[in-house]
C-alpha cells in the first residue's frame, strides 16, 4: 500500500505461450533512494496460481527506482517438462517439438517511482521474448 511518502509494487505474469498465469515464478524487489544509489534487496516472492505476487515489501521512504528480478528459467525447465510429459503420454516415441529452456533465463524490469504512487507491472512473458507495461 502506498502512502504519501512511499510508493508500492505489484506484478503478475502471463505466459502467453499458452494464454495462462505463469505459476512459481520467484520475484526479487530490489530498490535505491537515486539513480546513482547502489541497489538494495527488500525480499521477494513467488507468483501464484494466478501469476501474481500479493506479497511484496513495502517499499522504504526516499525509494525513486525499483528493480523486479523474475527467475523465469526454472519456470520454463519445469514448463518443459510438463509438455514432454504430457506429449511421450500422447505419442510414446515422438520426439519433443519444443526447443529447450528459455532464451532469457531471467527479466529485470527497472523503473521510477514517485511516493504516493501504486506500480502495478505486469511481465507478458514466453520462452522466447517478454513484454512490460505499467498497468492499473
Amino acid at each position: 500500500m502506498s502512502t504519501s511518502t512511499t510508493a508500492s509494487v505489484s506484478t503478475h505474469i502471463l505466459d502467453t505461450s499458452i494464454g495462462r498465469p505463469a505459476q512459481g515464478v520467484a520475484v526479487q524487489l530490489s530498490a535505491r533512494p537515486g539513480r546513482d544509489a547502489d541497489w538494495q534487496a527488500f525480499g521477494g516472492s513467488a507468483t501464484d496460481a494466478d501469476g501474481r505476487c500479493k506479497d511484496l515489501p513495502a517499499l522504504p521512504e526516499g525509494t525513486t527506482h525499483v528493480r523486479l528480478d523474475f527467475a523465469v528459467e526454472p519456470y520454463f525447465e519445469n514448463a518443459e517438462r510438463h509438455v514432454e510429459k504430457k506429449q511421450a503420454d500422447a505419442q510414446q516415441d515422438a520426439p519433443a517439438n519444443r526447443d529447450s529452456g528459455a532464451f532469457f533465463p531471467e527479466v529485470a524490469i527497472t523503473f521510477a517511482v514517485q511516493p504516493g504512487e501504486h506500480y502495478h507491472v505486469p511481465l507478458l512473458l514466453n520462452p522466447f521474448g517478454y513484454s512490460v507495461y505499467r498497468g492499473s
